[in-house]
């Protein structure tokens, strides 16, 4: 029985690649290349923050400590200057914040409305006739892209403002917060931190996301009964 109602399912394809042309298929793609961009520029991300320090003999020594998506930067911790720990004077040294739940929140959406997208151009290629004959199918993915909207743009403001947080928390101003730093004949210099541009990149497709599905709203919405139930009472006297 699985087997016929599968062949029945199949049996109603009908591939037509020319929805792709149509506003609401080309927006469709356009909307899972962005996801694409989104997930790439920020969990693809992998950087590091460079001190250099001066102790009980060493000289000038760089330490690094090296940070990457999801960004549980509590978790990363310095490089000794030697093995010997500066004579004893370097402790243990991390980074401050665990910034992962924002992180993970704006690529997670992305993954999920990669695979949406998918599914929608297929049924959009291969079974537009049902889409246009059956109510529900345009009631639903208004309801999705509305939902997807709205996500994308609370995402993209959290991920915004933890990506601050994150080059407040590896740039020159943690060596304030370095116990082993202010130890008696030690000193600490910022050196340099990854750029961070590629995650600026991250935040801008996000935005883009939101306003592009914002405007498949209406898209999708002049295919749906709630728009020609309006025509209907604007035209009636």
């Amino acid at each position: 029985s699985w087997f016929l109602l599968v062949s029945s399912r199949m049996a109603g394809l009908r591939v037509d690649f020319s929805m792709l042309l149509e506003p609401l298929g080309f927006v469709k793609v356009l909307e899972w290349i962005l996801a694409i961009f989104a997930l790439a520029t920020c969990g693809g991300f992998q950087g590091e923050t460079t001190l250099l320090v001066s102790c009980k003999g060493v000289v000038n020594k760089t330490v690094t400590a090296a940070f990457a998506y999801p960004f549980r930067l509590n978790a990363v911790e310095f490089s000794a200057p030697d093995p010997k720990g500066c004579a004893g004077t370097w402790t243990d040294v991390h980074l401050v914040g665990n910034f992962s739940s924002s992180a993970q929140f704006f690529v997670t959406l992305g993954a999920l409305v990669f695979l949406y997208c998918i599914a929608a151009l297929v049924v959009y290629i291969g079974y537009n006739h049902a889409y246009q004959q059956n109510n529900k199918f345009p009631l639903t993915d208004l309801a999705i892209s509305v939902l997807t909207a709205l996500l994308w743009l609370v995402s993209a403001s959290i991920w915004a403002k933890a990506l601050v947080d994150i080059k407040m928390s590896t740039g020159a101003n943690i060596i304030p917060g370095i116990e082993a730093c202010k130890a008696p004949g030690t000193t600490c210099n910022f050196v340099s931190v990854t750029s961070m541009g590629i995650l600026n990149l991250s935040v801008v497709f996000g935005l883009l996301n939101a306003a592009l599905w914002g405007g498949n709203v209406w898209l999708i919405y002049k295919d749906t009964t709630l728009h020609n139930q309006w025509n209907r009472i604007s035209e009636s006297p």
